[in-house]
């Protein structure tokens, strides 16, 4: 079997690398905040996915095609995910109540705690009473004695979602106990501002306000304890792929599935009462009275491990936090308008100079092919594709697939305006997008209804594939214009990931891109194409092809170069390529974002081979491939990564480079990637990643920053032919072919 690292621990070693992005001090505190919410999400994921697949690999209800850690004891991986993951809650944690909310407070945006002043419950209490209290339910938990534990009635508990528990005691002589739990509805804002009509900045959690005064839900009954907690269910589960006849159903279920699977975690956040709040005095400032009395005593362990046992939950999957549970759901504070101060900043995307409003988007790509550079440069010319297919009399036919949209998608407007317009448009929309599954069906209706022919992706493979084609009557015929990407049609996380958008209208472009629609929604045998290579028939075996064939043309004299840039590596076939190239001599430069079990720079095995990832504000998510061939180099941009899903149980494109032009900004764009010494870390032979900085004499290189700088001077010289746009390699900052 081929050597290769824990997929779970890379994993975990990827959020822990954009972790110490929330650690660092000299960051802005809004900043700071948002890369721990990305932590906080991306462990949410990590507990309903890989996880849960490992429980399932325990117990054997369900040995995981997803779980690739066959020589691991799964129950052993469960452990050492455990071990690695408390600690790094704790480091979490400990700065967000010691050094980011006291940043911000000082800064002007303070978090209350309780206890409040006399004011400050003057103004809440009533607001809670008024506005908030109504719009809760809380639930019977049933009885909390420890015997009654196996007769516990439990309600139905949603994933992910927020919940305030109360340990209740009747009045009655008897003094039964029972638990309550109450949903806090993500509908609600869980940040609210103190005086919204007046020049106070200061807010409070919706979380304290309930645990604060919900004792009004219980009246005749004392809390004795309350806690807030959230649980992780079992979402890594598929759809029934024979239901054909109402897949759109089948979806349905899943999504209520979802909401019904086994429990695999949970978080708590012990609430000591509003005399004995930890965060008071650090977050709140100068609070001094005010407040009800908590009663009874704090007993919020025992609601935990009341909670625990009736979810069949050990010791072993609690995880109790110190401070706000689920920082994702608190997006209203990272976006809060002013305080710059407080924030990042971050340029505007830049227009890109081949596009210009007096000239027709179908002008533009006649004069050659183009790269946009997402986020540096605008989304814009994207969302024209779509509007001017739509509104273009001359323009008969839209083909694209669809993997994850905005919720008000300029995409889906423009299609639906299309089919509305009698234009024949289909739409490959992909329901089995995890976690977008219901904003999809939602808006697959919609372009249904519209006229739309909707195919509902494919049996037993994702359409994971972003291309559209355009077919537009012109006077020499008909002409195919076609648009590729590594990045989803999303208007929203184009200005958030690093993705880059091809356009083209080369003839076998065209022709690949209807081989490639035809087989999606009719009977077709698999065809080849002409430059495009489509998973899951032909990619892995063409990546193969491509290591090996480096392999074989590399000699001491003149050795072989690989670069590429990817999300994750994971294939093992891909893996025993790549070793077998650095065993021949190939100088082999891997850009990995998040996991790799790939083992580098071992003299047996991979001493040629170097692997870096970089975290910085934007989300890395594009795929460029990079082969010498002998001289005779060759780019690639996909939509795939290096991973078994999708070289095998998806559909993915593959797409070559043959402009010049578009060539030499991937090769810039490449070598920027490997050059940074700011926020690249490289990966060790033993798993470990260590951050990169400076060496002697060498000045700081930030990536992201270089590529902004780019985009913004392209702009400023607009293209008058296709070989005049043309992002070159800076003279100053001596990029070069070598291998570095």
């Amino acid at each position: 079997m081929t050597e290769q690292l824990n997929r779970e621990l890379s994993w975990i070693n990827y959020n822990s690398r954009i972790l110490e992005e929330g650690l660092r001090s000299d960051l802005a505190p809004l900043e700071r905040f948002r890369f721990l919410s990305i932590v906080s999400s991306n462990f949410d994921e990590f507990f309903m996915v890989r996880i849960a697949a490992l429980k399932r690999a325990v117990l054997n209800r369900d040995i995981n095609e997803r779980f690739n850690s066959k020589e691991e004891d799964p129950a052993a991986v469960l452990k050492k995910t455990a071990a690695k993951i408390r600690p790094m809650l704790t480091r979490l944690y400990r700065c967000l109540e010691e050094e980011i909310f006291p940043a911000l407070a000082q800064g002007g945006l303070k978090l209350r705690r309780p206890p409040f002043t006399p004011d400050e419950t003057g103004y809440l209490k009533p607001l809670f009473m008024r506005e908030i209290l109504p719009a809760l339910t809380p639930l019977r938990f049933g009885p909390a004695a420890a015997e009654d534990s196996n007769k516990t009635e439990i309600p139905a508990i949603a994933n992910g979602i927020l919940y305030g528990a109360f340990l209740l005691e009747n009045l009655s002589p008897k003094a039964e106990r029972f638990i309550s739990i109450v949903e806090i509805p993500p509908v609600l804002d869980r940040v609210i501002r103190l005086d919204p009509g007046g020049t106070s900045q200061h807010w409070v959690l919706l979380d304290d306000l309930l645990l604060l005064w919900g004792d009004a839900f219980f009246p005749g009954y004392e809390v004795k304890g309350r806690l807030l907690f959230r649980i992780h269910r079992d979402a890594d589960f598929s759809v029934d792929e024979k239901r054909d006849e109402d897949f759109v159903e089948a979806m349905e279920e899943v999504l209520i599935n979802r909401d019904r699977s086994p429990v695999v975690g949970m978080v708590y956040s012990r609430w000591s009462g509003p005399n004995g709040n930890s965060a008071a005095s650090e977050t709140g400032g100068d609070n001094s009275a005010g407040g009800d009395k908590s009663t009874g005593g704090d007993k919020s362990a025992d609601i935990s491990s009341l909670i625990a046992r009736s979810l069949d939950l050990t010791e072993e999957d609690i995880f109790p936090i110190t401070g706000p549970l689920n920082l994702g759901s608190l997006g209203s504070l990272i976006h809060v308008q002013g305080f710059e101060e407080l924030k990042r900043t971050i340029p505007r995307p830049v227009p890109h100079p081949a596009f210009s409003a007096e000239t027709p988007l179908w002008d533009s790509i006649r004069s050659g092919d183009i790269l946009l550079t997402l986020p540096y440069q605008s989304f814009d010319p994207v969302i024209r594709f779509f509007r001017e297919a739509a509104e273009d009399p001359a323009v008969i036919s839209i083909k694209t697939t669809l993997y994850r949209t905005s919720g008000n998608s300029p995409v889906v407007r423009a299609l639906e305006q299309a089919a509305l317009q009698g234009k024949h448009v289909t739409a490959v929309v992909e329901l089995k997008a995890r976690f977008d599954e219901e904003r999809n069906i939602s808006w697959a209706n919609r372009l249904e209804k519209a006229g739309v022919i909707v195919i509902y992706g494919l049996a037993r493979l994702k359409v994971h594939a972003k291309i559209c084609q355009v077919i537009r009557r012109e006077t020499a015929g008909l002409v195919r214009y076609i648009h590729l990407s590594t990045g989803n049609y999303n208007d929203k996380t184009a200005r958030l990931y690093s993705d880059l958008s091809f356009f083209t209208c080369r003839e076998n472009f065209g022709s690949d891109a209807t081989v490639f629609f035809n087989m999606l929604t009719g009977y077709s045998s698999p065809l080849s194409m002409i430059s495009l290579t489509m998973a899951p028939r032909q990619l892995k075996k063409r990546l193969i092809e491509l290591i090996d064939r480096e392999a074989k043309r590399s000699s001491e004299g003149s050795p072989g170069r690989i670069m590429a840039k990817m999300n994750a590596l994971l294939d093992s076939d891909v893996i025993s390529a790549l070793y077998r190239a650095s065993a021949a001599g190939v100088k082999i430069n891997l850009n990995i974002r998040g996991i790799c079990t790939l083992v580098p720079g071992t003299a047996e095995l991979s001493k040629n081979i170097r692997v870096v990832s970089i975290v910085d504000h934007f989300l890395e998510h594009s795929r460029i491939m990079y082969f010498n061939n002998g001289g005779a180099e060759e780019f690639f941009i996909s939509s795939a990564d290096w991973m078994p899903r999708n070289l095998e149980r998806r559909v993915e494109l593959l797409i070559p480079i043959l402009d010049e032009g578009v060539r030499e900004e991937l090769r810039t764009i490449l070598e920027a990637y490997f050059r940074d010494n700011t926020q690249s870390w490289t990966l060790e032979g033993d798993g470990n990643w260590k951050r990169l900085g400076p060496g002697p004499g060498e000045k700081n290189f930030n990536a992201q920053s270089y590529l902004q700088d780019l985009a913004e001077k392209a702009a400023e010289q607009p293209r008058k032919t296709p070989q005049e746009f043309i992002i070159r390699r800076s003279t100053q900052g001596g990029l070069t072919n070598e291998f570095t």
